[in-house]
């Protein structure tokens, strides 16, 4: 699969910035790739980079239409469909992260061979996978794990991979949901696996390396999420951890999108993951925690990530505000 870039990032009429964590991920990581952000009215979200309707996108050169949006169930709305055929026609292919697949769409098919344009379902896998096997790899190991989805576990990822490149080490982020492959270029989206295959494509993601060389496995979902779970327990057996970084968000008091759910602590969480993932690594170990403290001033998430540090004697940091040199450093 081949992206082409530079990229304009659809992110519709999106309230919600979690909701636009694709187009987010992209514009904050890979900025080179991004020619625009393309809104509609009702939007009152941004990744903040320059703003483009499709027409100047095109203008500007844009080759890849990119849904950087997402929603429960990851349905492509019909409302969307005119936007699309719009940029089919100036000469973009279109990339989807959602659940339903583009190629699902006889409007979408249809003008996809009339404008000879790609249709890429970055989420839906090609590859066949087998069931895991637990045997042990070469090379080292790190997987992101949280308290809850979407409290900045591929944004640890990718921190970390930044400051190990920094410092020397020899690491490959691997990209295992939609947002991080469109980041990465390659990667398994994991959570479209069928299930008997989760650890199975985990092992597949990461395969075996040099004794020095580290893979960071951005995590997905969270243990104690009721509806997630199966995935990050997949991720955990497959990846054989030898690290694992705990990531949280301040604020919540309950699972994302279950009002009802209680929300666990991060020493439940430590518990939890460290448990699960001796499986198939018995010397698996938490080697750092991440919280996204962007609710609260600096000055205030600097002091809950040393009372954080000092509680669970692990380096503790905002992977955006601080970086992640300090959980680098215990590797």
């Amino acid at each position: 699969m081949h992206i082409a870039s530079p990229y304009l990032l659809f992110i519709g009429d999106a309230t919600d910035q979690l909701s636009i964590k694709m187009a987010r991920g992209v514009a904050d990581w890979r900025p080179e790739l991004c020619i625009g952000e393309y809104a509609v009215s009702g939007c009152t979200v941004s990744t903040g980079i320059k703003q483009l309707n499709i027409a100047q996108g095109a203008q500007q050169g844009a080759k890849s239409f990119i849904l950087g949006f997402a929603n429960s169930g990851g349905i492509l709305d019909k409302k969307w469909l005119p936007y699309i055929l719009d940029a089919m026609d100036k000469g973009m292919d279109i990339v989807s992260g959602l659940h339903d697949k583009l190629s699902d769409f006889p409007e979408i098919v249809a003008k996809a061979e009339q404008t000879n344009q790609q249709l890429l379902d970055i989420r839906h896998p090609k590859a066949e996978f087998v069931t895991g096997t637990a045997v042990k790899r070469t090379g080292k190991r790190l997987l992101t794990v949280g308290t809850d989805c979407s409290v900045g576990k591929m944004y640890t990822s990718l921190s970390l991979e930044k400051s190990m490149k920094k410092h020397n080490i020899d690491v490959d982020f691997r990209a295992t949901g939609q947002c991080g492959i469109l980041i990465a270029g390659t990667g398994v989206a994991i959570d479209c696996v069928i299930s008997d295959f989760l650890s199975g494509a985990a092992e597949a993601l990461s395969p075996n390396n040099d004794s020095e060389h580290w893979d960071i496995i951005e995590g997905q979902g969270s243990l104690s999420h009721p509806a997630f779970a199966g995935v990050s327990l997949g991720l955990l057996h497959g990846s054989q951890p030898d690290a694992l970084v705990i990531c949280h968000d301040l604020n919540r008091s309950y699972m994302r999108g279950l009002p009802h759910s209680q929300f666990p602590s991060i020493e439940t969480t430590i518990a939890l993951n460290l448990q699960s993932a001796k499986l198939t690594n018995p010397k698996v170990k938490v080697v750092g925690i991440t919280v996204n403290t962007s609710s609260v001033s600096v000055e205030e998430g600097q002091r809950i990530c040393a009372q954080l540090s000092e509680q669970f004697s692990l380096p503790c940091v905002d992977p955006l505000r601080d970086g992640t040199d300090s959980i680098v450093a215990t590797l």
